[in-house]
This record gives C-alpha cells, sequence and structure tokens, in this order.
C-alpha cells in the first residue's frame, strides 16, 4: 500500500491523547512484516524492533507520536447539549461549526454549536468563544444523549483526508501521522540495506500531553541515539521565513539546544551524500517533540529531530506534502545506514 493510502487510514481513526487503543493495532498491520519484533508497553508505546548484524549493535529510537489533540465530555446540559473540554493544544477559534464525532458507547455525530452573525452582539464579534463556553449538539435531548455518551469520552474533528494539487494533502492529525508514515518509510528502506545498527521503532502515546509515552519507551529501550520524527512550522505568506520550513523542499534538521550537534551533522552529510533535500529548523531551547523525553532519560541520550514541514498545525486541515515523508524515510535509513561501522564513542563525542 502506498504512503498516501496509509496516512488516509491513520488519520481517519481517532486516536487523542490518552485514547490511542485501537491506532497501535492500525500501524502494526504496516510494521510487521517490516520488522523482527512489535510488542505494546504498559502505557501503550507500539515497540517496532528490527535487527542489525553487528555483534554489538549501536541501538537507534526512532520516535513519532500516534496520538492527536481532541476535546473531552465535560457535562449534559438539560437540553441535551455537550459541554467540552480541550485535550492537548486544541485552538478553540477554530472549533465554530465544525462536524464532530464523540466517542461513546457508541460513534454519536455531532456540530459544534455557532450563534447566526444575525444575532451576534458588539461584544459576541469582538473576541474568540472560550472553551468552556461551547457546546456540541448531537439532536438529542439529555436522557437519550445520556445513554450513548458519558462524562469523559474522547471527541475528534470529523474529517476525512482531502487530496490537494500534486502531492499535497490536508486532513486532521497529520501532526503526528506524518511521523509514523516516514518511520514506515525508513522500515522499508531498511530492508533494501544491511546495517549494524539495531533499530527501535517506537509510535508513542500522550506526546500532546507532555511526551509521556516517550518517557517511558525510551526508558525501556535505553538506546544510545534517539530521532524524533515530528513536523515542523510550515511557511505561510504571513509567517517569517526564520520561523517556519517550506512544504516540498525536505525535512527540516534541527539544531539547537536539544540536538546533539554530531547527529545534526551526521544527518546533514548523509542527506547531501544521497541528494535529499532538507532544511536547517532552528530550536534553542526546548524542541517541543519527544526528543525532549528522550535527551534527559537516564543518564541522557544523544537526540537528533527531523520535522515535516506542515501548515496549519493544529487544525483540522493540517497541509503536507507526501514527498517530504518519504524524504525523511529516506534519510533517517541512510543515517543509520552510515552507523555500520562507526566507533559510538568517537561519533558522540563533543
Amino acid at each position: 500500500m502506498d504512503i498516501k493510502q496509509i496516512l488516509k487510514e491513520m488519520i481517519e481513526n481517532p486516536s487523542v491523547s490518552g485514547f490511542e487503543y485501537t491506532m497501535g493495532s492500525i500501524i502494526e498491520t504496516y510494521l510487521k512484516e517490516l520488522t523482527d519484533d512489535i510488542k505494546k508497553d504498559k502505557l501503550g508505546n507500539l515497540i517496532s524492533y528490527k535487527k542489525g548484524n553487528a555483534k554489538n549493535p549501536i541501538k537507534i529510537m526512532l520516535a513519532a507520536h500516534m496520538d492527536e489533540i481532541g476535546l473531552m465530555v465535560k457535562d449534559i446540559d438539560k437540553n441535551g447539549f455537550i459541554k467540552v473540554t480541550n485535550i492537548g493544544g486544541v485552538d478553540q477559534r477554530t472549533l465554530l461549526a465544525q462536524e464532530v464525532m464523540i466517542h461513546g458507547k457508541e460513534d454519536v455525530f455531532g456540530v459544534v454549536a455557532t450563534k447566526a452573525p444575525h444575532l451576534q452582539t458588539i461584544e459576541d464579534r469582538k473576541g474568540a468563544i472560550g472553551i468552556e463556553d461551547l457546546l456540541i449538539d448531537i439532536g438529542m435531548t439529555k436522557e437519550a444523549a445520556e445513554k450513548v455518551v458519558c462524562i469523559g469520552d474522547a471527541i475528534t474533528i470529523h474529517r476525512k483526508m482531502i487530496p490537494l494539487l500534486g502531492s499535497r494533502v490536508a486532513g486532521k492529525a497529520l501532526d503526528d501521522k506524518a511521523g509514523i508514515a516516514a518511520m514506515i518509510e525508513c522500515f522499508r528502506e531498511l530492508k533494501k540495506i544491511n546495517h549494524a545498527c539495531d533499530i527501535y521503532g517506537v509510535a508513542t502515546v500522550q506526546e500532546e500531553v507532555g511526551t509521556r509515552g516517550a518517557m517511558v519507551s525510551t526508558f525501556g529501550v535505553s538506546p544510545h541515539i534517539g530521532i524524533a520524527i515530528d513536523v515542523g512550522f510550515g511557511k505561510t505568506p504571513e509567517l517569517s521565513k526564520d520561523d517556519t520550513i517550506e512544504l516540498g523542499k525536505g525535512p527540516g534538521i534541527t539544531l539547537g539546544g536539544n540536538i546533539h550537534p554530531k547527529i545534526h551533522k551526521r544527518l546533514k552529510e548523509i542527506a547531501k551524500e544521497y541528494n535529499i533535500p532538507f532544511q536547517i529548523e532552528l530550536s534553542p531551547g526546548n524542541s517541543g517533540t519527544d526528543a525532549q523525553s528522550m535527551q534527559i532519560t537516564q543518564c541522557g541520550i544523544a537526540t537528533g529531530v527531523l520535522s515535516i514541514p506542515l501548515r496549519y498545525m493544529h487544525t483540522s486541515v493540517e497541509t503536507i506534502d507526501l514527498d517530504d515523508i518519504k524524504n525523511t524515510g529516506r534519510l533517517l535509513a541512510y543515517f543509520i545506514a552510515s552507523l555500520d561501522d562507526e566507533d559510538l564513542e568517537g561519533f558522540l563525542c563533543f
């Protein structure tokens, strides 16, 4: 199956942080033929293992998060409207008039209520509605709603993947299903390559609420090197070029305090050697990815970050270029292969 179809299946199935139960099984179907072993840990991280051919192999961990932002049922009012709170960094300004799915005892379709412009006051028009004031209309009475919806049920935006022109697509949860897709591409490439390193590909949970999955999975794997695969801010006309990376021009190779400089340098060298387009992404402090937890696990892990350019982050129309996903996977695979005869201590020495 091509990467577009894989991505479509992943983003059209819910995996709100803390509710990723079925997503791991979907991802496993694509990785089981590419790896030697797959397991889930106690938090729900999916850990895929591919053995290297060295006697004392370097362990490399790839991490991309399978969870997405969403909403949670907070209350059902007397008229059957659903009150909500957010899970992760939801921008409530993007929610008005959206179609949603409440994942209760059964999936319940609803719409986010909005006041007609004819009835809005001057005060209504001045600011965005707060998350605490949002209501979801499911067309039921309170009594009927309580039979299928419970306090604490997860809610996702109801959105299919939208093909755009060329190799671009839009949809929800491309942050970070695009990273998972790049990991799958990497394992596909590694099937064709002899590599000394042992590879652990981790589809992490609960990144959007504090990189929790990366904390425990890194501790369990105890890698020598960790690479987070996530998304970066895609360039749009109103955004500064200095703060963004451009769609279609390859992954961003991140540089900053969260990144080991030798890993950054090697990724650039490999990209140039194999004519893989890339960009430099600056992250002076915390990268905001799984790398932040990977880096400070146990006695410290040497980390890198590859960022896939993505526009309109944390909305239901995140937009991405499929070629960037493929190039990210290729770059990872060739980086891994480059460490076949590497002296780890010498490589990672500052």
